[in-house]
């Protein structure tokens, strides 16, 4: 007897799992049980799991009985004619689909030569198993697994033409690159994905060699040259957006150049930009606390009546400006209304980037890097046929990753451009690599790809042979234009009187349990004491109850609240933060008292 287990929930039995799995499965490709379930049969256990619940992995394969798919050239004509669909195939349980539990008892043949009778599906196309943008990758087969994954994170992080409708979009925090190419080394699916119309990369001269130290540790060398032709170039775009909100009492905001009487007014240069409307004009070049849409609102907090009338006069400064460290240019200005009703104005800024030290590239096989350095192209290295790389790859960052797609799509890239064609690197059914390596022997190369290099800067030839191809380069929208963070003295947090956080708000730059340990591990005491006195106070304590004291600035006067004023009373430096916990426990109850010792 097999027990039988429906969504996790036990269901009866049944003779013997065996045959129940089979007729669950013949039935729901005959089309008499959902496509939908799923029926997996545990031989060590004697059990059966039938699955229907959402949320389940599941991807198509080919039905196949006795060694014969299910799929003839009949069914692939008609789909070519459009007399069938894809669901019609499901209907007629030529395709079925499988979850994580059904796979277990399946047998699934990678293609058509090596169907045997014991072969229950065959896959569809062995490129299925990947996602969409994985497929892009090329000569997939030839990369350690966790390269191919960071590789297709890499590629949905590049920057490249995200929408053809980009001017007329008000989109947060997006680049647009200048120059996007399409790949020479393609896959089917950039085809099927039309990935043409939105590319995201540029086919550079790579050359994998170190060049005085500056491409270590995964970072790379750039020809200043390349940059100005345009390489890597990009527009980074950032909307700033405010509205005219209504408040009770018929009070409402108002967009507008703000009075000098009001509140929380900056300076004059400040509001320099706006217009008679208080919006800034286009094309206007602005930096960092330069305002872009002027803003009154009326005062946070009525505390009567009688302060509605005096409402117009006290208003307060509430304009949009750019934060610390952003500049740019006005690019487009919206006035529109939200769904209130309420006027809304939208106003995009943008700033050219170009590459700089510190931005980062990437190759599609998951070899990302900084720039290290942006060489001349003078001390540059060149070929013998004069050929100036476009970028300089460290030889160190193939051995332990194992990205050989990486070497492949260099030779195969090489081969591209002097043959003018593109080479199909589909994964698992890309052109082979010795057929490209004979071609670029015919062209004239060496079949190895490596090429003879001399130096730029003393034009002495190199000892070795340099590997030299070409490659689809991305960047990726991390840039330090956008990171770039540093502070000495600045704003604090009004509770615990510690630096702001984050780089919007100038805050400091956090020293961690970690880097305490490295001043402990120096010895460096005092240091370590000034690091870490961001929110040093200087608080009076009563000597008698050890309580914290008070000093009356009006009066000139400190007593303690439990002795009152006959007592000794010290002063004592400490964080203010664990002032704040000291007055916490007394508010849970707790008599926290601080017993004082003399220094000396």
């Amino acid at each position: 007897m097999s027990e039988v287990y429906l969504n996790g929930v036990f269901a009866g039995t049944v003779d013997t799992g065996s045959s129940f799995t089979d007729k669950l499965r013949q039935d729901r490709r005959a089309g008499l049980l959902s496509g939908e379930m799923n029926v997996f049969f545990d031989q060590n256990m004697d059990q059966v799991y039938v699955e229907t619940r959402r949320g389940r992995c599941r991807r198509p394969l080919i039905v196949v009985t006795n060694g014969m798919p299910a799929l003839t050239d009949k069914h692939v004509k008609q789909l070519q004619k459009g007399e069938s669909s894809w669901s019609d195939l499901i209907n007629q349980g030529v395709v079925e689909f499988l979850d994580a539990g059904e796979e277990e008892n399946a047998l699934i043949a990678f293609s058509d030569e090596e169907l045997t009778p014991e072969h229950t599906h065959l896959e569809i196309s062995p490129i299925a198993m990947l996602g969409v943008v994985t497929s892009l990758i090329p000569y997939g087969d030839f990369i350690q697994s966790a390269r191919l994954i960071i590789g297709s994170r890499n590629l949905k992080q590049s920057i490249g033409l995200y929408a053809a409708n980009y001017p007329v979009r008000m989109d947060m925090d997006v680049s647009l690159l200048h120059y996007p190419q399409k790949p020479l080394v393609t896959t089917e699916m950039h085809d099927l994905s039309e990935y043409n119309a939105h590319p995201s990369g540029q086919n550079i001269v790579v050359a994998i060699m170190c060049y005085k130290g500056y491409n270590m540790e995964d970072a790379v060398i750039i020809n200043k040259g390349s940059i100005e032709r345009g390489f890597g170039r990009s527009t980074y775009f950032r909307p700033a957006v405010s509205s005219e909100l209504r408040y009770s009492g018929g009070l409402m905001d108002t967009i507008g150049i703000p009075d000098k009487d009001v509140k929380g007014y900056k300076t004059e240069d400040d509001y320099r930009l706006l217009e008679d409307d208080g919006i800034v004009y286009t094309e206007a070049k602005v930096g960092e606390e330069d305002v872009v849409i002027g803003k009154t609102s009326p005062p946070r907090f009525l505390s009567n009546l009688e302060e509605y009338s005096l409402a117009s006069n006290i208003r307060r400064e509430s304009s949009v400006s750019l934060r610390h460290g952003e500049e740019g240019v006005v690019d487009f200005v919206v006035l529109t209304e939200n769904e209130e009703g309420n006027k809304l104005i939208q106003v995009r800024l943008r700033d050219q980037r170009i590459p700089e030290v510190g931005d980062k590239f990437v190759s599609r096989h998951g070899q990302k890097g900084v720039v290290g350095i942006i060489v001349p192209e003078a001390n540059m290295p060149f070929t013998s046929k004069g050929v100036i790389p476009d970028l300089l790859f460290t030889p160190h960052g193939i051995t332990s990753r194992m990205t050989v797609s990486h070497m492949i799509e260099l030779i195969a890239g090489k081969t591209c451009a002097l043959s003018g064609r593109y080479v199909d690197g589909t994964t698992f059914s890309g052109e082979p690599e010795e057929a490209i390596r004979k071609e670029l022997c015919e062209l004239g190369f060496n079949e190895k790809g490596t090429e003879t290099l001399y130096n730029g800067m003393t034009g002495e030839q190199f000892d070795v042979r340099i590997f030299v191809g070409n490659m689809y380069y991305l960047k990726l929208k991390h840039m330090v234009a956008n990171k770039i963070h540093s502070r000495a003295r600045g704003p604090i947090q009004l509770l615990t009187r510690q630096p702001t956080e984050g780089r919007a708000k100038e805050g400091g730059l956090r020293l961690g349990e970690m880097e305490k340990d490295t001043f402990v591990a120096h010895g460096a005491s005092l240091l370590l004491k000034e690091r870490f006195d961001s929110d040093r106070t200087i608080v009076p304590v009563c000597e008698g109850c050890g309580i914290l004291a008070i000093h009356d600035a009006f009066k000139d006067k400190r007593y303690c609240p439990i002795c009152g004023e006959n007592v000794e009373i010290s002063d004592i430096e400490l964080s203010y933060a664990f002032k704040l916990i000291l007055d916490e426990f007394k508010s849970l109850g707790i008599y926290p008292r601080l017993i004082l010792k003399s220094k000396y």
